[in-house]
């Protein structure tokens, strides 16, 4: 199952020489703790890991006792996407190509064992493609996503966080 063009795939890895790009994680690592303490939660797969910035915030923050699993198709030294207690995918699904969205989203359904954090950031982005498009190539309300989200995954938790922008955090979990 497709996820990525091989043209948007190298599109990505050009975005991830800016060291600006793929700090989004950095806000949410102690969500992602609390979350992994809380739960007792085992494996965290960081799917879009990017430079795995989530993992070096949860260190910092001194996480212990999980086994953490990178996942970025932009870096293909991390292997595939792995199964995992917590699926964590932050500032990810909006920059995901439009047509390739459901793909994504089965994909993680296939993942998510217990819990899903996602986090969507619904309006524009401050870093453009080479092409002159904007990095988040959706754009949508929250119910627009929820509805993509429900087909695959019950919703246990939604807050806004204008505090970072326009988006919003989620914590799903599988259906049924």
């Amino acid at each position: 199952m497709e996820t990525i063009s091989p043209e948007y795939l190298k599109e990505q890895q050009l975005l991830h020489q800016n060291p600006n790009y793929g700090v989004a994680s950095l806000r949410f690592a102690p969500v992602v703790a609390d979350i992994i303490k809380q739960q007792k939660i085992g494996s965290v797969t960081d799917y879009g890991a990017g430079k795995k910035r989530l993992k070096e915030a949860l260190d910092k923050i001194g996480t212990q006792n999980y086994t953490y699993q990178p996942y970025d198709p932009a870096f293909p030294e991390y292997g595939t996407a792995e199964a995992a207690d917590l699926v964590c995918c932050i500032d990810v699904l909006e920059h995901i190509e439009p047509e390739l969205l459901e793909n994504v989203l089965q994909d993680l359904s296939r993942i998510v064992k217990r819990l899903g954090f996602f986090t969507i950031h619904m309006g524009p982005a401050g870093k453009v493609l080479s092409d002159g498009r904007n990095a988040h190539l959706t754009q949508e309300s929250t119910a627009w996503w929820l509805k993509r989200l429900c087909n695959y995954f019950d919703v246990n938790y939604l807050q806004l966080h204008q505090e970072f922008g326009k988006g919003f955090m989620v914590v799903v979990q599988p259906l049924g």
